[in-house]
């Protein structure tokens, strides 16, 4: 009878895992094939007519910079979201699809997407690959031919993920990618991603610097911090690195012009400094009235509970660019509904457009959030910012088709959700 019973347990045992090891044959192979396709559809959109199209250069630090004595523009887009699994296929199409529309239309010298390109949460997605999505966005700026860069992330590579930061890293550097400009950084400086991108005039004098900066992703690199979500802070030595690339910038100015001000720059990243959220607590508690510290521009913060999801540190960042006077404007992500600018002690604040279809639950039918941010640097150092939605009538281009959405917020310029 024992006998009998262990052959039965065992024949369960075997007809289980078969079952199994099916079910995981199949799914690999639907997966296989799905970011085949991807990559395909990432590899298919025409390239964008740029008349004169800038083309950058290496200094002799090994830093890229343009020259222009005319207006460069910068297109900001941030948490782009592709899943890169076979449950993640449509709504992967529509985010390539957006990029490629509102690249496509602006035309811009440089596009910067400030982190989590790639969303791979097997549960969501079905993979763990973080590698699809980030090679499907890659194969898409590169189709467009337009000069890209990228920040990291918290999500472009978790402690589930197959690949590391480093290995993301190594991924964005490849040389086969002519259009990207990404650099790791110093390798006594943490983080990936930690770089400089200047933009020159004829006589070289540096007009408009570009400052790239690795926001990291949470306190520990583990699966419980990131469910917590207890997000990092800008680290002390990456404030060092930030201070010696102004003062080496300043000193390259005065080189050729001895009465030269401090170089002006832009700064870009994925999670919000702290100082955003305090900005928005003081507009707030003034009921969303202007005060001597906050100037509010335009948008919404449209995040329920945290409305700023900020490190839950502190680091010297922001008092690191009073001082050096340097910095006018910095550009961040990570908090997909909120595209706010506004000026806080002097430095302007602004949350990029998302393009996110797929991290937040239903966000694929709502639309007010989507879009894009076009930076335009002056040859004379000032700059202007406009935010442009991307269901409005601006990207209603020929070969783009865009999807049925609900814009949720009444009024995009709302500080608050209506009821």
């Amino acid at each position: 009878m024992a006998k009998e019973k262990n052959k039965k347990l065992k024949k369960g045992l075997i007809i289980f895992i078969s079952v199994v090891m099916v079910i995981a044959i199949v799914i690999t192979g639907v997966n296989v094939l799905s970011v085949q396709n991807l990559l395909k559809k990432g590899a298919a959109y025409n390239k964008v007519e740029i008349e004169n199209q800038l083309v950058p250069e290496k200094d002799e630090n090994g830093n890229w910079y343009f020259t222009t004595d005319s207006d460069f523009k910068v297109m900001h887009l941030t948490d782009i979201h592709i899943g890169g699994g076979f449950l993640s296929k449509t709504v992967d199409e529509k985010a390539l699809n957006a990029v490629a529309a509102m690249v496509t239309k602006e035309k811009p010298d440089l596009v910067i997407a400030t982190g989590d390109i790639t969303f791979p949460v097997p549960y969501r997605a079905g993979t763990f690959n973080n590698h699809s999505g980030i090679k499907a966005f890659a194969n898409l700026m590169e189709s467009l031919g337009v000069y890209w860069d990228v920040t990291f992330g918290n999500h472009d590579a978790e402690a589930y993920s197959y690949f590391d930061r480093e290995a993301v890293a190594e991924f964005y550097e490849n040389e086969d990618y002519k259009y990207c400009l990404f650099q790791a950084g110093p390798e006594d400086v943490d983080g990936y991603g930690n770089h400089t991108i200047e933009v020159k005039n004829s006589k070289g004098i540096i007009t408009q610097a570009i400052i790239l900066i690795d926001s990291q992703a949470y306190i520990e690199d583990n699966i419980i911090e990131s469910i917590k979500g207890t997000y990092d802070n800008i680290h002390p030595n990456q404030v060092e690195w930030y201070e010696s690339e102004i003062k080496r910038m300043n000193a390259e100015n005065e080189k050729i012009n001895k009465d030269a001000t401090p170089v002006k720059s832009l700064a870009f990243f994925h999670i919000p400094l702290v100082e955003m959220d305090d900005a928005w607590t003081e507009f707030k508690n003034n009921g969303y009235n202007d005060t001597d510290n906050f100037k509010y521009t335009e948008g919404i913060i449209g995040e329920l509970g945290r409305q700023v999801c900020c490190g839950y540190g502190e680091d010297d960042m922001f008092e690191k660019m009073q001082e050096l006077d340097s910095t006018k404007a910095m550009f961040n992500g990570h908090d997909h509904v909120n595209n706010t600018t506004f000026e806080y002690k002097g430095i302007t604040f602004s949350y990029g457009y998302s393009i996110d279809y797929f991290a937040y639950s239903g966000i694929d039918k709502l639309g007010s959030q989507r879009g894009c941010t076009m930076i335009t640097c002056k040859p004379d150092t000032s700059f202007t910012i406009d935010k442009y939605n991307y269901y409005s009538d601006r990207y209603d281009l020929e070969g783009f088709s865009r999807e049925e959405v609900t814009m949720q917020f009444e009024d995009i310029t709302n500080q608050v959700i209506p009821e």
